[in-house]
């Protein structure tokens, strides 16, 4: 290969220097160096292929050499891998034998060793086993104590707990009802205060509730006829000199409720002064048939009774509130009528009480008496006691020197019996 390149590179030399010449020398002197080119290219061709055949049967030559080479060197690396295999089984054969036998003979040392050890966990293990199994009975034991009280704890607490259940849910069924009952009555007082009557009705039963359970029947009056022909729903009868105070029942609630159900600020406002109208119209009324002058009191009372109105009109209306009182009219809901009832009740009672001061002064005077009287015998009886006691302690001085007496002579009789002679019996005395 290396003298191919070399003649190419030759010829390249060559083909270039013609090249050189051509341009230099006149046309017929390129003619004659072209027919040379062509002859020396011709020569250097058939060279080249004879050099060519020479070097592939060079090249055939040297490759059956290498080939047969290689195959020797193969054939030796083969037999000298298989004696060294050989050679490496025998070794492996050996080594394997003389570590079967350490093995051997360290395993059985082991197993002397682990035989030993397993004894001894064995042996250890036995004996923790009974002292865990004795912990855990003891522990078990108190466990089981510990879960039998909680149990008994547990069932006792489930039971009252199931008991207290059962109490409390017949008590919601006793509530639930207790509301239905409250929801039928409140249905039907809501068709009750939807009428005018009913709901005068309604005050009037409310008003003579209260004053019924508050004071006696002679402090006030139902349905009392005035002198100039108006009817009070109660007049309280309360001492001078505040005298007989009317009560009577209003109920504003159309307008009320109308105040609180309107759709616009325009129609609530509207029914707000509707409803101040309705108030004051009615302190109007209560103030001109029920105030009379040397009759009744200086002021009358007006019974409403709820508290939600009452509560719009002292909370909201601040001028109807003053309106009432230049009317000489008191404004109350059940809540304080009863404390205006219950004030008249302890003005009464101390009235009462004023009057009987002189009978009481009385008696006080007859109990001091029969007060020294009962001292007097009081000492008296002392005196006679003192006296019996000294009887009874002379009595009884009495006693014990009697009682000496005998034993004295007891004693006397068993000495004089101790000396008799041995032959001499009682018979004979």
């Amino acid at each position: 290969m290396t003298l191919e390149i070399i003649l190419i590179v030759a010829v390249l030399a060559l083909l270039s220097l013609l090249l050189v010449l051509q341009l230099r020398q006149p046309a017929r002197a390129a003619q004659m160096l072209e027919q040379q080119h062509r002859a020396m290219l011709t020569d250097l061709h058939d060279g080249l292929n004879k050099q060519g055949d020479r070097l592939i049967a060079a090249q055939a030559a040297e490759s059956e050499r290498l080939r047969t080479a290689v195959s020797e060197e193969l054939r030796a690396t083969r037999d000298a891998i298989n004696a060294l295999q050989a050679k490496q089984d025998t070794l492996r054969s050996e080594m394997l034998a003389q570590t079967l036998a350490k093995l051997a003979e360290q395993g059985r040392a082991d197993q002397e060793l682990i035989q030993n050890s397993f004894r001894n966990a064995t042996q250890h293990l036995a004996s923790s086993i009974e002292t865990l199994s004795r912990t855990v009975d003891g522990r078990l034991e108190q466990i089981g104590g510990k879960v039998n009280e909680r149990l008994d704890e547990g069932f006792k607490k489930t039971n009252e707990t199931f008991v207290s259940v059962m109490a409390r849910l017949a008590t919601i069924d006793e509530a639930q009802k207790k509301i239905d009952g409250l929801t039928t009555n409140v249905v039907s007082l809501q068709e009750l205060l939807g009428d005018k009557r009913s709901r005068g009705a309604f005050g009037e039963v409310q008003l003579e509730g209260l004053v019924r359970n508050i004071l006696s029947p002679q402090a006030y009056e139902m349905q009392y006829t005035l002198p100039n022909g108006s009817r009070a729903d109660c007049v309280l009868k309360l001492p001078e000199p505040t005298g007989m105070v009317a009560v009577d029942s209003k109920f504003p609630l159309e307008n009320y409720h109308r105040m609180f159900d309107a759709a616009s600020p325009a129609e609530k406002l509207a029914a707000e002064k509707q409803f101040k109208a309705d108030v004051k119209r009615h302190v109007d009324d209560i103030s001109g048939k029920y105030i009379i002058p040397e009759v009744t009191s200086d002021g009358a009372v007006m019974f409403i009774p709820a508290e939600a109105v009452f509560a719009e009109i002292h909370a909201h209306h601040s001028d109807i509130v003053d309106y009432a009182m230049q009317r000489r009219v008191w404004i109350v809901s059940p809540t304080t009528l009863m404390a205006v009832l219950n004030t008249a009740r302890a003005v009464m009672k101390d009235v009462e009480t004023r009057k009987q001061v002189h009978i009481i002064k009385d008696e006080l005077g007859k109990l001091g008496k029969e007060f020294g009287r009962f001292d007097e015998r009081m000492k008296k009886l002392a005196d006679h006691i003192r006296q019996a006691h000294e009887d009874a302690q002379d009595v009884r001085t009495t006693s014990q020197k009697i009682s000496k007496r005998f034993t004295s002579i007891e004693q006397v009789e068993l000495e004089h019996i101790a000396v008799l002679p041995p032959d001499i019996t009682a018979a004979d005395l």
